[in-house]
């Protein structure tokens, strides 16, 4: 339903449910793992009797936008240190492209292009190292003599997220217990019904109509989205979720709250030539290419398959930062390239990360609801983890719906917080949390600047860091500054795209000396060649579009088209009149339009709205 669109409330039917989830992740998949083991081991227990059927099992329902639970994006290294505590003799060999880490090393990347924006500072760093190349440089490379104890990932597990929630949904499914229905995209919560706008109540879920035009008008086919009513109401669904996105809306942030610093993470699964030297279980953390503020790692799998993959974030000012261009760009570094070259691409992903950790943390729950997992708040950007900390959260939340049933207790805003909240401060997530809290605050100040602060913080468990004012993520693309190379390069890259139909951002890159990539049709392909290549994106019919411009008077004005450069699968172009348009069969759902409009209408949000929506990226290999 667009913004402009008035709800439908015809025919909507109606369903009594003990527990909705929103989302399925590896924070729901915690949750629903709890509960359904407890259960196994005991089914005659009371506490797993239904209150809205009576003498039935609890109805337990989860709701998933993506058409399949392999749906998952992210190539993914964690201690799997809560994973674990779920299942303690969990084998990697039982989950598909999972292994344990072997070997970890962290590299500085110098440019051996000459294209990247490097500060004066930074040049003469890599100056001095380039002299030193025979004794410390090999490769346009600097590995550093030791990984900071903050990253190590000791005893833990490259991971597939795509593959580990197939994994944990079918043990899930086999269960009994709970019904979890894919393709099925939630438009909202249900909020109590109370003259207070800021009640912090929620009675259940809204599922998306279906059979809508584009704007969300009802067209053939039409059916009104199901309200699903529910005793609990697990919020999981995100950093870009319908359900979380509302309830901030409605509920606002803690003082003092903000979510403000955001990434787009994109990454390929690369089949590695026959005679790879890399083993299953290598973990490699890099820095400072293709631009110093990108960060990109390489995680190998079994059966010669490794992701590789960077993060562009949303303090990289540049407006032109065209992430898939990038991406290739990172791939050839000499010490990748040796590594990759004469690989196949097999699949390839997007999703946004929301990286305001503790500053970005929600009300936790309310009368109703709890929210789990990365919308939650729980990702520690100073050891770049988020997958074990989204499970165990899930985890938390389960144990303490257990204990409310067992006490025959209601899940009110008081009896959650004295559970699943507590639990959860008193947790090794909330520890790492706080050290977190302020780890990545100097990037605001510069790349040099970020390092000092992540190496205080993550050297002194988060007692000393750097202090920076964190603008919202519209303010922190530079303004204008696709003109910031001089007019002529922009003319220059203008005339590119012109003559070969490549969008500008592209061309811009080309015209500031990156060099035209060379397409093998193999490794090296076009954006629009790996939308067919592997991750697959698909959309279901009779859903309305979930990207919607609400004040395309800002977005005909708009000079630097930040959207359209970050847009993951292509689906966001110029439009004819000067707003873009948005093509959803094309859509990844990465949601980095959301954080990528320099033009607020209220000088904390951007002018996109990212609604619930069906389809995305499909691969099981993500």
């Amino acid at each position: 339903m667009s913004s402009a669109a008035q709800p439908i409330e015809t025919g909507r039917q109606t369903m009594e449910v003990d527990i909705a989830c929103a989302g399925f992740g590896p924070a729901t998949g915690g949750f629903l793992t709890t509960l359904t083991q407890a259960w196994s081991q005991n089914p005659a227990d009371p506490a797993f009797e239904s209150r809205v059927a009576p003498g039935m099992p609890l109805q337990v329902l989860c709701y998933e936008r993506a058409d399949d639970l392999a749906a998952g994006v992210s190539g993914v290294v964690t201690r799997a240190q809560g994973i674990r505590s779920s299942f303690p003799t969990l084998d990697p060999a039982e989950i598909p492209m999972a292994a344990a880490v072997k070997q970890e090393r962290v590299f500085y990347l110098l440019d051996p292009i000459g294209a990247s924006r490097r500060s004066a500072l930074l040049r003469l760093g890599d100056f001095f190292l380039s002299l030193g190349r025979k004794l410390c440089l090999k490769d346009h490379a600097f590995e550093l003599p030791w990984t900071p104890s903050f990253l190590h990932k000791d005893g833990g597990l490259v991971l597939s997220i795509g593959q580990f929630n197939q994994w944990v949904g079918s043990q899930l499914m086999a269960s009994g217990l709970v019904q979890i229905w894919p393709g099925t995209p939630v438009s909202g919560p249900i909020f109590a019904e109370d003259p207070n706008p800021k009640t912090k109540g929620v009675v259940g879920l809204r599922l998306a109509d279906q059979g809508v035009d584009k704007h969300g008008a009802p067209a053939e086919g039409f059916m009104a989205g199901m309200d699903v009513h529910a005793q609990l109401t697990v919020v999981g669904d995100g950093p870009v979720g319908a359900v979380g996105q509302q309830l901030d809306k409605r509920l606002g942030l803690p003082a003092g709250h903000a979510r403000r610093e955001w990434a787009l993470g994109m990454k390929f699964v690369i089949e590695l030539p026959e005679d790879t030297a890399l083993e299953a279980g290598t973990v490699w953390h890099t820095l400072g290419f293709p631009e110093p503020e990108i960060f990109g790692f390489l995680y190998v799998h079994p059966d010669r398959l490794a992701s590789v993959g960077i993060f562009v974030p949303s303090w990289l000012g540049d407006p032109a930062r065209t992430v898939y261009r990038y991406l290739q760009h990172y791939i050839q570094h000499p010490l990748l390239w040796q590594h990759l070259k004469n690989g196949t691409l097999r699949s390839w992903g997007a999703k946004s990360i929301e990286e305001s950790g503790k500053h970005g943390e929600p009300f936790l729950n309310g009368d109703g609801f709890a929210r789990i997992g990365e919308d939650s708040g729980s990702t520690n950007m100073l050891t770049g983890s988020g997958v074990d900390e989204a499970w165990t959260t899930g985890v938390q939340l389960g144990e303490a719906v257990l204990e409310l049933l067992r006490a025959g207790k209601p899940f009110t805003q008081e009896n959650l917080a004295a559970t699943y909240e507590a639990r959860r401060r008193a947790s090794w997530v909330e520890h790492g949390a706080c050290e977190a809290r302020n780890a990545r605050n100097g990037f605001q100040l510069g790349f040099v600047r970020g390092l000092v602060g992540m190496a205080l913080a993550g050297l002194t468990g988060g007692r000393l860091a750097l202090r920076a004012n964190i603008p919202p993520a519209p303010k922190q693309i530079r303004r204008h500054g696709m003109y910031e190379t001089a007019g002529l390069k922009l003319k220059q890259a203008a005339a590119l795209a012109v003559s070969d139909g490549r969008p500008l951002h592209d061309a811009l890159m080309t015209a500031r000396g990156w060099p035209e990539i060379p397409f093998d049709g193999r490794l090296l392909v076009t954006h629009q060649d790996a939308l067919l290549m592997g991750g697959k994106v698909q959309a279901m019919p009779g859903f309305a579009d979930h990207v919607v411009f609400l004040d395309k008077g800002l977005c005909v004005a708009c000079e630097e088209k930040t959207c359209v450069a970050m847009c993951s699968g292509q689906a966001i172009t110029p439009g004819p009149e000067g707003a873009p348009a948005f093509e959803r069969e094309k859509c990844v759902h990465c949601g980095a339009c959301l954080w990528n409009c320099p033009h607020s209408p209220d000088g904390e949000r951007s002018s996109i709205e990212f609604q619930a929506g069906s389809g995305g990226l499909h691969s099981a290999e993500n």
